[in-house]
This record gives structure tokens, sequence and C-alpha cells, in this order.
């Protein structure tokens, strides 16, 4: 048996346990909601950094390695690679921690563009860190 010696790139934002309702009949979950996982933990850790509202304004290229299964926990890690005036640019990673066990497997990646919006939703710069 091969171990993954692979280990995340980013910081620990999201972990949530997929259920059955998440997945098809042979028991694979959704890709779409993985990738609702990877941007709901983009919503938060670019929330925390431009100290307000953010919207996802692009994800680019995701393509799945392996299945995530029913009772795995899907593990999503972010990193912010790049802040402009008002849009940050994260690289997302998600991996599974397959059910009852410690084995980690990294399921895809991303790259996603958020923008921090003003109360009025325009777009607002990104406060210095």
């Amino acid at each position: 048996m091969t171990m993954n010696t692979q280990k995340p790139n980013g910081e620990l934002t999201l972990r949530t346990l997929a259920m059955p309702a998440d997945a098809n009949a042979a028991g694979d979950i959704f890709g779409g909601w993985v990738m609702a996982q990877m941007d709901l933990a983009c919503g938060i850790r670019a929330a925390e950094r431009a100290r307000g509202r953010v919207v996802t304004a692009a994800v680019q290229e995701m393509a799945f390695a392996m299945p995530v299964k029913i009772g795995d926990t899907l593990c999503v890690y972010t990193e912010i690679a790049r802040v402009g005036r008002t849009s940050m640019t994260l690289k997302v990673e998600t991996w599974a921690q397959r059910y009852l066990t410690h084995v980690m497997d990294k399921v895809t990646e991303a790259t996603f563009v958020m923008v921090a919006l003003d109360q009025d939703g325009k777009p607002t710069p990104v406060p210095q860190a």
C-alpha cells in the first residue's frame, strides 16, 4: 500500500462532513457540493482579510483527482496568494479525510478571485494588512 506523503498548503479554513444527501447513487459526493464548500471557505478567508463583504468574481480551472465519498470529512485549505486594490486571489486545496481513518487524500485545487464590496455593493479597496 502506498502512503500519501503530500501535505496540504495553506490554512485549514473549513471542515465539513460529506453526507448521503450530497451524493449520487454510487455514494460519490457531487462535484458542485465540493465546489460550494470551497467557495464558502474562500468567502470566510477573504472577508476576514477585507474586514467586510466579499463576493466570488472567478474560479480558475478545477479538476477532480479522486472522489469524495459519503462519511469523508472534507477539509478546505486556503492561502491568500495576491491582494490587489479591490480583489484577492486565493489558492485553494481540498482534501478528504477518509471515513474513520487518518488518511488524507487531495481531491482538487483551484484559484478563486474574490472582490471586496462596500455597503452599496460596489467594489471597495482591500485594507492594508
